[in-house]
């Protein structure tokens, strides 16, 4: 049988807690977009290579991941990352961090670069040469995504040197910086008659 309270017992005043209107709008808009929706990213990212790295410890070996990340906006931006952690995630989102400080513009012109150039970074050595309009990328995977990402549509490359895809995507991106400096340079001097 079920205890009854007795009748002298005063009844409890009904509290209503008042949320501020950020609040309740963060939560509509959670619900209104679905939990699973993510927000606009600025930069699209592609991942080129996971690596699973140890080192040796007195305890024994630890282990990490290494993460090597391209980011870019296809608009004339890019940005290249590597990091270590212990998870993948959180490896993915330092070298994402870090390629966001390494963010350069890319000189562009019509879809392709403004002339060909060879760069030599530690033992990668890499070839880029403008194509015409609907040749399309014609890049291995490491310089692909540096340009791809950079919003190049039309390009001749080769890797000439190392397959390393690390120093491959920092080659390609240190040429895009020298292309961008020689092609100011070479609109700063004037034309010799």
């Amino acid at each position: 049988m079920p205890r009854k309270l007795p009748k002298s017992a005063p009844a409890l005043p009904e509290v209503k807690i008042e949320r501020p209107e950020a609040a309740k709008d963060k939560k509509q808009n959670f619900y209104r977009f679905g939990a699973r929706q993510k927000p606009d990213k600025e930069f699209e990212e592609k991942v080129v290579k996971i690596d699973r790295v140890s080192y040796v410890v007195a305890g024994g070996k630890r282990m990490r991941f290494r993460v090597l990340v391209v980011i870019g906006n296809k608009k004339g931006k890019v940005g290249v990352g590597v990091a270590k952690a212990t998870e993948i995630p959180n490896a993915i989102q330092k070298a994402v961090r870090k390629a966001k400080k390494r963010l350069i513009d890319a000189p562009i012109k019509n879809g392709t670069i403004p002339f060909e150039i060879k760069y030599k970074y530690g033992p990668a050595y890499i070839f880029l040469k403008p194509a015409s309009a609907g040749t399309g990328i014609i890049a291995g995977g490491p310089v692909r995504a540096v340009l791809e990402l950079a919003g190049v549509t039309d390009v001749l490359s080769k890797m000439l040197g190392s397959e390393n895809k690390i120093n491959n995507v920092f080659a390609t991106y240190e040429a895009l910086i020298k292309l961008k400096r020689d092609s100011n340079e070479t609109s700063r001097t004037p034309d010799k008659k």
